[in-house]
């Protein structure tokens, strides 16, 4: 996407955009059967480079940044035993407040049986930006999840620097009527100098998968991947956690997880989309 960070009119109205997709099965096809928008969201057509189990869906926001004011809203669903792959093709740009807080909202539901993958590729947070991050997810018994996401502060190779602004988020995962994440904080140019927050690094980046229960072994393989994962496991819920420096370093990381917990997880092997290598 362009780089508009400077030629973005600062008196423009603010963006007020949403997207509304569905998935259902069909034999043993999954089909984007829904596809709704308003404002600069849209998705491509849907794309099956894995066969016709699994709906690729790649998400566009024209303008190519955020800035303050603008609301995205991002609605999924995915009905009982579709299988639905989400990302974008390239990083999202969140842009100087200019006194306005920006935000997105994205609702996930997965039927029964069902998987949903929410995969983008990183966002930048660019000095000054002021930033409001929902994220809800609502599965079935039964369903499974996999999302990821990889926040930068300032843009480190033009020597850019988050600070001043504030990133809050608010994560919460549903599996049937049982909460089973819950997470929510603000990152801002003090906490991530402290040791407490980010240690002075620019990147953090997190993936969360929510199915069946994971074996001793596969654990272990995921925890000795890389030292600068950090691997949770409670009950249902895998949490991969990277702190680093460079967005790069960060999405091989957390593709290296997804690589292996896909099989196992929903029974499918993991190739790299192609859109991550463009």
């Amino acid at each position: 996407m362009p780089d508009c960070s400077h030629a973005h009119p600062t008196a423009a109205a603010p963006w007020q955009a949403s997207l509304r997709l569905g998935f259902a099965r069909d034999g043993d096809t999954t089909r984007l059967v829904e596809r709704t928008h308003r404002g600069p969201l849209r998705v491509q057509k849907p794309l099956y480079p894995e066969g016709p189990g699994i709906c690729h869906a790649i998400m566009l926001h024209p303008p190519g940044g955020v800035v303050g004011g603008d609301q995205l809203a991002i609605a999924v669903d995915a009905a009982d035993g579709a299988h639905a792959f989400l990302t974008t093709p390239g990083a999202a740009k969140w842009y100087r407040a200019n006194g306005k807080v920006s935000s997105q909202r994205v609702t996930i539901a997965v039927g029964a049986g069902g998987a949903c993958e929410w995969m983008p590729q990183e966002s930048i947070f660019y000095d000054a930006a002021r930033v409001d991050l929902h994220h809800e997810v609502a599965l079935a018994e039964g369903a499974r999840y996999i999302g990821s996401e990889i926040l930068c502060f300032g843009r480190r190779a033009a020597h850019e620097r988050f600070i001043s602004g504030a990133v809050r988020q608010h994560i919460r995962i549903r599996r049937g009527a049982k909460l089973v994440w819950w997470e929510q904080g603000v990152i801002t140019p003090a906490a991530i100098a402290s040791r407490f927050g980010l240690n002075g690094r620019s990147v953090c980046a997190t993936l969360i998968a929510v199915g069946p229960p994971l074996p001793a072994a596969l654990l272990a393989s995921l925890r000795a991947l890389d030292p600068a994962l950090g691997i949770t496991y409670m009950k249902s819920v895998l949490v991969a956690r990277y702190l680093g420096d460079d967005s790069e370093t960060a999405r091989h990381a957390l593709v290296r997880v997804w690589q292996q917990l896909r099989p196992h997880l929903l029974g499918c092997a993991a190739p790299m989309p192609r859109i991550w290598q463009t």
